[in-house]
């Protein structure tokens, strides 16, 4: 931790350091303006002025509005009132407004105060405080005027500062009065909406002193309030309430009421309506105000238009179809209306303590002392007072309501002297001219730490005065009540009386609700704290229904209790529902609670009930102990005091007690009349009462059971109530415990069962019997058994349970039927033996009183024979249970199933058929197992008929038996279906499926004619999609028609593919592909598998190269769509294979271009990389961004740089040194992020480009490179300045400084503000600008050992007492140097033109600068368009030479003469290309061949040569008469073999061609036309352009032949900078193995070449773009011209004209060396444009070759001159 710093002693050593002190100087136009910013409310301007008029104590306010009138729409003809009057409201526009009051005028410390701003009025008793109301004049007025007295006082500006003038003034101008002019700034403001302004003076008349207030337009007096009050009577303050605030600061001492009356009178004008157009007239249809249109508007913030602002919601109504028709009533606008008020205020008198030090902290802030003695008021509206107040007059609607805002009907405001925006939360204004406000006065200050206590004791205060105004009005409201009592000699309050004053009450309530208050709303809640917490004891003044009492005597009533209960004083009903928000806070306070329950206990104890009253009373007892307001032990108090009366026949008879109640009764259950326990209440009493009320007080309901065995308990006391012995009451309690018998519970069955089964209760025709000795009445088998008798109503399944029979014992019938006895025995009796069919038969009729036992033994006895076999009429002699056998049905017998013997027709649905299936278990149907095992089982002798019955019988009666819901069909593991192609194979249903397509993965297949029943069986469609998946990943497809086959499949079933397969087939290699390895006959050797996530479908002419496409088809497309294939790669994928692979896609796309692209579509979606964090990170390491090196040659640049004497650079490592000599090649090369520079600035990539790596220079890639981790070329650059002794004369400097301060503003102004770091304002005071002798910077690269130093006459360095210092030169500074200092100060991120614009905006006077009207927007397209110009001055040159054309052309034709074409020798031409001193020849050969050229050619270039002063016995020369096929003299005999010409240019068939006919030679206008024509259509190679060789029109000169055969085994390597452009070079693949080695081997030689070729290219005018560079050794062409795109060999270069130029002297030859090259390469183009107009080698190819060198021959000239000159010489 650093020192610690003892800042007192530092600030005490500041202030006695002698320096000279400053003044704070204040922008008054900036501070009004923020000022200004913070008066945004409404009527400003009319408030803060109507408050100096009441601090001044005048009693009467005049307001004027003078206009000016329209200058487009005439005034009115007509001389009617209304009709002027609504021209001015219409069209008038606002000029000047004019305030007056009659106060006291201005004293000599007013005139003071209202110069200084912020020096408020200290006088405690007023209302001003801050000193700045009344500069919101200056929001719309510039100078305003006040008069006051018999002085004046001006207001006017100079510059940003605010002066004053004041004047004594004659007695005949001077006046009592105080008047405020200020004129309108703009003169397009309309006239205000006036109902809302007149609205807003009715409302700031309520608590000032002013008594009457006048509003003029013009000379209409259109508005006059005034008003008067009433004598006030004192309030008398309550005992229980506390007057002392909270923290003791305030006390209220008393409190006055007073009446005050205020008269409004005011022309209709007020309330007119103005007409809108038809758009907003339907808009105001809508729901708007029609009046809103012209009080709102877009001047809301200027002056006057303050005083417009809209009018409130309330007013807001929907216009109808009359509206529409007719806006405006027809009506005189200048008739005047009158209204009343009258309004009650309570004022009361506060005293105030504070103690010293915390008034000394409130004057500090409020530059006033805290007031000992306040006053507070409070305006309500009482209910007699609206009653009164003439609001309406004769103006109908809310929108004539002048008083709308001055009533609190919708929510009260705070008054601080006028109303705020601050509402207090309850119906009621206060007024509290001591609150001290915020700046603007629309709020309450609750901020300050002083002003915030002081602040909140006022409103806590104000609480108190509201509370005590609330036990004022219920004082009244107690009074009326005695009065109406007293005036009919009643002592006691009837209901009566409580109606008439209720109205009354309820308005008192509602008007102290009190709601949440705003914009505060703190506000409200302290206000509403105070009033309800200044009380002493818990309790408040409430109306009940016996009067006005304490809260805690009063009781709430959730229902009416007077029907059991009157002596409790509740809250009124219809008070509870009007004034639901105040009684539901006395509630939640606790000051008023529900009726308790000791309330109705002591009421309860105090007498006995009624019959009414204990109906009354049970109601109400059950529903509050359901609700659960009372518990069981509370309610059992309750009913133990309770005793009611019992009347029998209207006579008082037995005495009810409550206490010992514990059953009541259900009628529904057990009837009324029956006879009932002692502890059950009577029936007549619970009538009305809900069972669960019952219940909840603790009694139970009389159950069956209790009931019963009271009954069976009593019986002996009462013959006529003896179950046992009454049939008649036995007939009554049966069919009730009947009835009852389903609800009972099983052991309260039991417990029936158990008291009635040993007793005689049954009734039969025998008498009473007990209930198993007892037979329903349906029993007749035998005559002699007790049949029921005497049962109504009973349900046989009760007696049935209590044990009475239905049916004869099973036993009985076997003994007396089913004997098998002799036949004498039956012939005896008359009876005869029982078959099967028979005892079935019986049983049939008697099927429903079977018990269950004797049902059990039928079914497990057998007792029915089987059906012989092949004999249906004849029965087995085994007999079968009935369950093991099926019915005699065809079907059944078809599948050799055991059917039923039965003789005869059988029939199903007969009384036997239903017996034998329901009750014995006789099959209908066969079960699926055993239909399964019929199809299962395998015959010997291979037939099939049996398997194929079952099958067809399992699929017909499939639906009718209900196969379907055999559990687990398909899961059946026993084989026994049959498959298609396989008929003697069983499977089983789970181990085949339907779709054919299936068997495409090896899965079975069911027999065809079966699928449609397939799903029968439980056989699936398609197998699992899991074995499916598991299938195919275990054997993919390894052919094209496999994988389209099987993808298919897959396809149809693709909604069935579950994420879970999508994530095992996603990754799986699945997809096969083509191996790159073919077969001489095309078929593929091997073939490798893909995964779907890995490769793409359909084909990509972006991505094809890098990535897999696939495709199958349509349909198989779509499975591997779902599995995570793409039809194109995202940005994600794109991204991991860039960065996993960055050299392998470099080598496969290329290009440089299509690398660049591919980074450029990272770099457009790296928002949708960002997720990936691990992608991101790998993104920053690897080393796959594309940058470039410049690549220079060593020897090269040392030579330079000794040279170059002036230079300051010092290299540090003797190895590396700095190319000045213009830009060199570019290599491209890949590199991770942070291993690259984003070049800010070109200056310093010019000392260091050979050891950086750039970032491609496109906007969006860098802020890729940037966000990657690439520094910033700037940021990784150290500069030391070394500065030179200060000279005396600073005078430049400080003018400097003044031109930069000046001409910042100017650059900064159209500047980005994100782009902006800092500002002129900055500049001036943290910049200090000194003159020097010298400066020079050393600067270096950050971890390296390279620094570059020069000498500078401009640099900045920071220090620590003047901060930023820019030290210039003072025998000069270059400007540009200046704005390459200073551009880093103003932009965060400097373009490369910004220090040039700054440059232009120092270096140009400041009027010329305005006068060109600078635009920020060319700057910023400056180096496009740059471009373009370069791009017109070539087109305009091109336009000029064609002008020339056609000029010769009108000349040629006026001469009219014809030239006749000489005849052309036929010479054998030299293959272009091939030289004698090809560098590729051996040295010996050309020392062989110079002595043949002692003799010259003699021709164009001959002469050409001669012109130039060249050396004729140099190869140069002989070489170019070759391009230009001119070899005039005879072929040099040589002892060599001819070579082989280089590509694409081949020596065969040359041939001589004679022309002896002569014909005409070209016009000279036409041939400069197609010699433009090829110039023109040269284009860069790879150009989007497709090569369209330009027409020429026929020249006579004779042909020659030869072939052209474009083709270079080239690749793009580098790119050249130059002058003009880039210009690409090209490496044929054998240098490419080693680029970067060759590149900087050679750059020396690439650079001087480029530029070479670039002046070239100025010659023709031809676009940098057209011409390339390759490299080649193995090849002999010297160029060749492929498509329009012109490429020249470096090799050829590099061995004939490179050594003069790296030997050669820039101070000497007169550039001899650059001459000679320049000329070479000039006529190599020559010869190579020529071929954009002849493709082959011919005469018409020579004359082309020597028209171009005729033609450019003068431009080559200049050049040639201008290489002369020492100002064009190399350096």
């Amino acid at each position: 931790m650093g020192p610690t710093i003892d800042y007192n002693a530092l600030r005490a050593q500041t202030l006695g350091s002698g320096n000279d002190e400053e003044a704070v100087t204040v922008n008054t136009r900036a501070l009004i303006d923020k000022v200004l910013a913070r008066y945004s409310g409404e009527w400003t301007v009319l408030r803060e002025l109507l408050q100096n008029a009441a601090d001044a104590t005048a009693t009467k306010v005049t307001i004027r509005l003078e206009t000016s009138p329209s200058s487009t729409v005439p005034a009115p003809t007509s001389n009617d009132a209304s009709t002027s009057l609504k021209h001015i409201c219409q069209h008038h526009t606002l000029r000047r407004l004019l305030v007056t009051n009659n106060g006291h005028p201005f004293g000599a410390s007013d005139w003071s105060r209202l110069k200084r701003i912020a020096e408020g009025n200290p006088d405690e008793t007023k209302i001003g405080a801050f000193g700045v109301g009344f500069y919101s004049v200056f929001a719309d007025c510039e100078e305003p005027f006040v008069s006051s007295g018999n002085e004046a006082m001006a207001f006017y500006w100079k510059g940003n500062s605010l002066f004053t003038r004041r004047l004594q003034l004659q007695t005949s101008q001077a006046s009592l009065d105080t008047t405020f002019v200020l004129e309108y700034r703009s003169k397009t403001s309309p006239v205000p909406g006036l109902l809302p302004l007149c609205q807003f003076l009715a409302t700031s008349l309520t608590f000032v002193g002013v008594q009457e207030i006048e509003l003029w337009l013009d000379e209409w007096n259109i508005l006059r309030l005034a008003k008067k009050a009433a004598p006030n009577a004192s309030v008398e303050l309550p005992k229980e309430v506390d007057t002392k605030t909270r923290e003791g600061v305030m006390k209220v001492t008393a409190v006055d009421r007073e009446v005050v009356q205020m008269d409004a009178h005011w022309m209709q004008i007020v309330t007119w309506r103005r007409p809108t157009s038809s758009h907003q007239l339907f808009s105001s249809i809508g729901g708007s105000d029609f009046a809103s249109t012209i009080n709102s508007g877009s001047s809301i913030r200027n002056f006057f238009s303050r005083l417009a602002a809209p009018p409130p919601h309330s007013t807001a109504r929907h216009a109808s179809q009359d509206d529409i028709k007719k806006v405006q009533p027809e009506a005189d606008l200048a008739s005047i209306s009158n209204a009343t008020v009258f309004l009650q205020i309570n004022t009361a008198q506060v005293r105030t303590s504070v103690t010293a030090s915390f008034g000394q902290e409130l004057e500090r802030a409020t530059k006033k002392p805290a007031p000992k003695h306040l006053t507070l008021a409070i305006l309500t509206s009482s209910r007699h007072d609206s009653t009164a107040s003439n609001l309406r007059s004769n103006v109908h609607g809310d929108d004539g309501n002048i008083f709308a805002s001055v009533l609190p009907v919708k929510a009260g405001k705070i008054f601080i002297g006028f109303p705020t925006h601050q509402t207090t939360g309850l119906l009621a204004h206060i007024s509290a001219h001591s609150v001290i406000p915020t700046v603007e006065r629309e709020s309450i200050d609750l901020n300050a730490r002083y002003v915030r206590t002081w602040n909140i004791e006022l409103l806590r205060a104000a609480g108190i005065v509201t509370r005590i105004v609330w036990s004022s009005e219920l004082a009244e409201v107690k009074d009326a009540l005695a009065r109406a009592s007293q005036a009919d000699g009643r002592m006691k309050i009837h209901k009566e009386d409580i109606d008439s004053v209720l109205p009354t009450a309820i308005h008192t309530f509602k008007q102290f609700t009190f709601e949440e208050s705003t914009p505060s709303s703190q506000v409200g809640q302290i206000v509403e704290e105070a009033f309800w917490t200044s009380n002493k004891n818990a309790s408040i003044e409430i109306f009940s229904s016996q009067g006005v009492l304490p809260s805690y005597k009063v009781r709430l009533a959730s229902e009416d209790l007077s029907g059991f209960v009157e002596g409790i004083p509740v809250v009124p009903k219809q008070l509870v529902e009007d004034a639901k928000d105040f009684v539901t806070k006395i509630k939640e306070y606790g000051l008023v609670t529900q009726i308790t329950f000791e309330d109705v206990k002591k009421e309860l104890a105090a007498k006995s009930l009624n019959e009414k009253q204990l109906g009354e009373f049970l109601k109400w007892s059950g529903k509050k102990a359901l609700q659960g307001e009372f518990d069981g032990g509370s309610i059992r108090s309750l009913l133990d005091a309770a005793v009611a009366t019992i009347e029998n026949d209207g006579v008082q008879g037995d005495v009810l007690v409550l206490g010992e109640v514990q059953f009541f009764i259900n009628p529904s259950r057990i009837p009324a009349d029956m006879p009932t326990p002692p502890d059950t209440i009577p029936f007549k009493f619970t009538r009305n009462v809900p069972k669960a009320e019952l219940e909840v007080m603790g009694w139970e309901e009389l159950q069956i059971v209790p009931w019963l065995r009271f009954l069976m308990e009593n019986r002996r006391g009462s013959l006529q109530h003896d179950l046992t012995r009454t049939p008649t009451f036995a007939g009554q309690v049966l069919p009730i415990l009947s009835k009852q018998w389903d609800s009972l519970s099983q052991s309260s069955k039991q417990t029936v069962v158990n008291l009635l089964e040993e007793r005689t209760v049954i009734p039969t025709r025998l008498g009473m019997r007990k209930p198993k000795e007892a037979y329903f009445t349906s029993v007749k088998l035998f005559q002699d058994l007790p049949i029921i008798s005497g049962l109504q109503n009973t349900k046989d399944k009760f007696l049935l349970a209590l044990g009475v029979r239905r049916t004869v014992e099973l036993g009985v019938v076997f003994e007396r039927l089913m004997t098998e006895s002799s036949p004498n025995d039956a012939s005896v009796r008359g009876e005869e033996k029982w078959s099967h069919v028979d005892l079935i038969k019986y049983l049939a009729s008697v099927r429903d009183d079977i018990p269950p036992e004797d049902i059990k033994r039928l079914r497990d006895r057998a007792i029915c024979p089987a059906e012989a076999e092949h004999n249906s009429h004849k029965g087995t002699t085994q007999h079968y249970k009935v369950s093991e056998l099926y019915e005699p049905r065809d079907e059944f017998r078809n599948l050799r199933l055991p059917v039923l013997q039965w003789p005869g027709v059988y029939r199903p649905g007969s009384n036997e058929g239903r017996f034998l299936t329901s009750m014995l278990g006789l099959k209908t149907i066969p079960s699926v197992p055993e239909l399964i095992n019929i199809m299962a089982e395998v015959p010997a002798d291979g037939n099939h008929v049996l398997r194929d019955r079952a099958l067809t019988y399992f699929i017909a009666n499939h639906h009718s038996n209900g196969y379907a819901k055999y559990p687990m069909l398909s899961g059946i593991s026993q084989p026994y279906l049959p498959l298609q192609d396989l008929p003697g194979k069983l499977v089983a249903p789970a181990d085949c499926f339907t779709d054919e397509h299936a068997a495409a993965l090896g899965f079975s297949i069911l027999r065809k004619d079966l699928h449609a029943h397939a799903l029968k069986f439980g056989v699936q469609a398609n197998p699992p999609m899991v074995e499916c998946v598991r299938r195919l990943l275990r054997k993919p497809p390894r052919t094209r028609r496999e994988a389209v086959t099987v993808f298919g499949y897959f396809a149809n079933r693709l909604h069935e593919i579950q994420s879970s397969s999508v994530d095992v087939l996603g990754p799986a290699a699945i997809i096969p592909v083509p191996a790159n390895e073919t077969q001489s006959d095309g078929s593929l050797v091997d073939i490798r598998h893909i995964s779907p996530r890995t490769c793409f479908l359909g084909d990509s002419s972006t991505y094809g190269e890098i990535f897999d496409f696939v495709d199958f088809g349509q349909n198989a497309n779509t499975f591997l769509l779902k599995c995570g294939s793409k039809h194109e790669p995202s940005i994600r994928e794109i991204a991991r294979l860039v960065v996993g692979e960055p050299a392998r896609i470099l080598d496969t796309v290329n290009s440089t271009d299509k690398y660049i692209g591919l980074l450029k579509t990272l770099a457009n979606g790296f928002s949708s990389l960002k997720a990936d964090k691990v992608l991101i990170k790998e993104m920053k390491k690897a080393p796959f961004l594309l940058a470039t090196k410049e690549v220079l040659g060593k020897s090269s640049s040392v030579k330079r740089s000794s040279i170059d004497k002036k230079s300051l650079i010092t290299v540090d490592d003797a190895d590396e040194d700095i190319d000045d000599d213009g830009p060199g090649l570019k290599e491209w090369s890949l590199a991770s992020a942070s291993q690259i520079v984003l070049l800010d600035d070109m200056i310093l990539y010019n000392f260091f480009k050979q050891h950086l790596l750039a970032a491609p220079q496109d906007e969006a890639l860098e802020m890729f490179y940037s966000i990657l981790g690439s520094p910033s070329l700037g940021d990784i650059v150290e500069e030391e300045p070394r500065i030179h002794g200060a000279v005396p004369d600073q005078r430049s400097a400080v003018k400097l400084s003044k031109l930069i301060i000046e001409r910042s503003k100017l650059f900064i102004h159209d500047q980005n503000t994100d782009a902006i770091r800092h500002d002129s304002r900055w500049l001036e005071k943290n910049l200090h600008v000194q003159s020097v002798r010298s400066i020079s910077v050393r600067r270096s690269l950050r971890g390296q050992t390279v620094s570059h130093t020069e000498a500078r006459t401009a640099a900045v360095t920071q220090d620590r007492r003047l901060g930023s210092v820019l030290s210039v030169t003072n025998e000069g500074y270059d400007m540009f140097q200046v704005s390459q200092a200073l551009i880093h100060f103003l932009l965060k991120r400097p373009k490369p033109h910004s220090t040039m614009f700054l440059e232009m905006l120092l270096s140009t006077g400041l009027l010329k600068l305005r006068s060109r009207g600078y635009n920020v927007d060319r700057i910023l397209r400056a180096k496009a368009a740059e471009a373009r110009l370069v791009e017109d001055q070539r087109q305009k040159q091109l336009a000029e030479e064609r002008k020339k054309i056609g000029e010769r052309e009108r000349a040629l034709a006026a001469k009219q003469v014809s030239r006749t074409s000489t005849d052309k020798q036929s010479n054998e031409l030299t293959v272009p290309g091939a030289f004698a001193g090809s560098p590729d020849r051996p040295t010996e050969q050309r020392a062989l061949d110079t002595p043949h050229q002692s003799k010259r050619p003699r021709g164009l270039f001959s002469n050409l040569t001669k012109r130039l002063g060249f050396d004729e016995t140099g190869q140069s020369s002989q070489q170019l008469q070759n391009m230009l096929g001119n070899s005039s003299s005879p072929k040099v005999p040589t002892t060599t073999t001819t070579e082989t010409p280089p590509p694409p240019y081949t020596p065969q068939d040359t041939k001589t061609v004679a022309g002896n006919d002569p014909s005409p030679v070209t016009a000279p206008h036409d041939l400069h036309r197609s010699l433009l024509s090829a110039v023109s259509a040269s284009r860069p190679h790879d150009a989007s352009t497709i090569f369209s060789r330009p027409s020429t029109t026929n020249v006579s000169e004779p042909p020659t032949y030869c072939d052209e055969r474009p083709g270079q085994n080239i690749a793009f390597a580098a790119t050249s900078s130059t002058p003009s452009g880039d210009m690409k070079i090209f490496l044929s693949h054998a240098l490419m193995s080693d680029k970067s080695g060759y590149l900087t081997a050679h750059s020396s030689s690439f650079d001087a070449f480029a530029r070479l070729l670039a002046e070239c290219a100025t010659i023709f005018a031809l676009p940098p773009g057209t011409l390339h560079i390759f490299a080649d050794p193995n090849s002999k062409t010297i160029a060749f011209n492929h498509q329009g795109s012109l490429f020249c060999n470096a090799v050829v270069f590099n061995q004939v004209h490179w050594p003069a130029f790296r030997e050669a002297n820039p101070g000497t030859a007169s550039g001899e060396y650059k001459t000679q090259a320049l000329v070479y390469w000039w006529v190599v183009l020559c010869h190579e444009l020529a071929h954009n107009l002849v493709e082959d080698h011919s005469a018409a190819h020579s004359y082309w070759t020597e028209s171009f060198v005729g033609q450019y021959f003068s431009n080559v000239m200049l050049k040639v001159i201008s290489y002369s000159t020492p100002t064009n010489r190399e350096e």
